[in-house]
């Protein structure tokens, strides 16, 4: 009786091997591309369909704001959690847009959610507007400046009474102004 012996495999890749491995990379890199582009994009796109009362272009934008600053409110970027100074502040006063100085959240809303982002239940009448956000491969609900569109973060329906909102917003976005004494 005569077995066969089972040859090893080859250490060397197949051509098709080869060209699964780079239509993976492909679709991955044209994945991660389109994210990043609709991102850059949304903001835009938000602006053609809604004409916000201050509008600037992205180099008149990157004149007004700190680099850090840009992302957030014109890119959507998020800045890194427990990275504001504004988690820490307790003071009474009022959170104005960082890019148009739109008060924006009343101080008396704001609470700590343990998220390490700046979070508050609600906002001054009329300074905020909402859209739907699909990144990521979620649903969320962005939040931004009423009067330049600037990007603040988004809300969640994880908060105290009596709204039951949770504004999670980059401090970035924001300036604090304490209440005169």
């Amino acid at each position: 009786m005569q077995f066969k012996t089972q040859e090893k495999p080859s250490k060397q890749i197949s051509r098709r091997r080869i060209l699964q491995m780079g239509a993976g990379a492909g679709i991955v890199s044209g994945v991660g591309s389109l994210f990043y582009t609709s991102s850059m994009t949304t903001l835009q796109a938000a602006e053609e369909e809604h004409a916000f009362e201050i509008s600037f272009s992205a180099e008149e934008w990157k004149k007004k704001l700190t680099p850090d600053r840009y992302a957030v409110l014109r890119e959507e970027a998020t800045e890194r959690s427990y990275s504001s100074d504004l988690l820490n502040e307790k003071r009474t006063g009022i959170y104005h847009c960082a890019g148009c100085d739109l008060a924006a959240y009343p101080s008396k809303t704001k609470y700590e959610s343990g998220t390490g982002w700046p979070s508050f239940w609600d906002a001054l009448p009329d300074a905020i507007g909402t859209k739907e956000d699909g990144s990521f491969f979620m649903k969320r609900t962005e939040v931004h400046c009423q009067r330049c569109g600037g990007h603040f973060g988004h809300i969640f329906n994880d908060g105290p009474k009596p709204t039951g909102k949770r504004h999670c917003l980059n401090g970035l976005a924001l300036v604090f102004k304490p209440a005169s004494a």
